[in-house]
């Protein structure tokens, strides 16, 4: 079953177009990485579906219903997490205050959510008072989607997860992503690191200049000689 559908959709920001006629996909627990070319709109995709862009045209429709153009306020209270590419922790919070605030639409903190991302992320448990922005670029990025979990989201949108990661730290955060898809999270993921996220995912997307250019298993987009030519590298 489809969980989101993406279709037709032209965004931007103010008057400036980015997409044109976007179509995305992600059934119910499915893993879905959107790879191109820097520039190609990969971002702005993730930002529309989360209310962040000027909607243009289409339709974003999530859980079978219609969320064009709606705020990312009112997205996140419908079963959305979405962690930013960068300045996605809050600096000056600990960690514990900065997992607080992923539940912050709710009356009480789930302490239970709270356990489960520490189970899930154990050096965030180990550092729970230290300052976030004392923190590693991938412990940072780990607290951000430790942060973005505390709703228990239905789809979990990751902008570039392993931007500015240091080479060792890089599978690791993919193993995560891979861990946090298999307890039933579906994950919509734009990756620089586009042979490896293609390798992980279920279906991949390749986009280009704001536009569809290939859609396929990841698998099978990894190993098609045209897109391994134009946007992989060979």
């Amino acid at each position: 079953m489809s969980l989101l559908e993406v279709r037709g959709l032209d965004a931007g920001y103010g008057d400036l177009q980015i997409l044109t006629d976007v179509e995305i996909d992600v059934d119910d627990e499915e893993y879905v990485t959107i790879v191109g070319p820097n520039g190609a709109g990969k971002s702005t995709v993730m930002k529309s579906v989360f209310g962040l862009t000027t909607h243009m045209g289409g339709t974003i429709a999530f859980d079978d219903e219609d969320i064009s153009g709606t705020k990312p306020e009112s997205v996140i209270h419908k079963g959305m997490g979405y962690v930013p590419q960068s300045s996605n922790v809050f600096g000056e919070l600990s960690v514990v205050e900065n997992l607080e605030m992923g539940a912050y639409i709710l009356d009480d903190i789930p302490e239970d959510a709270l356990r489960e991302v520490y189970d899930r992320f154990p050096i965030l448990k180990e550092r729970t008072d230290q300052k976030a922005g004392t923190m590693s670029g991938g412990q940072r990025q780990m607290l951000a989607m430790g942060r973005a979990l505390m709703l228990d989201p239905d789809l979990l949108l990751l902008d570039e997860p392993s931007a500015g990661l240091a080479p060792d730290l890089v599978d690791e955060m993919f193993d995560k992503i891979d861990e946090i898809n298999g307890t039933g999270t579906a994950i919509l993921m734009v990756e620089q690191n586009a042979k490896e996220a293609l390798r992980r995912c279920d279906r991949g997307y390749v986009l280009s200049n704001g536009q569809n250019r290939f859609m396929d298993e990841g698998a099978a987009l990894l190993n098609d000689e045209e897109v391994r030519r134009e946007f992989l590298g060979g």
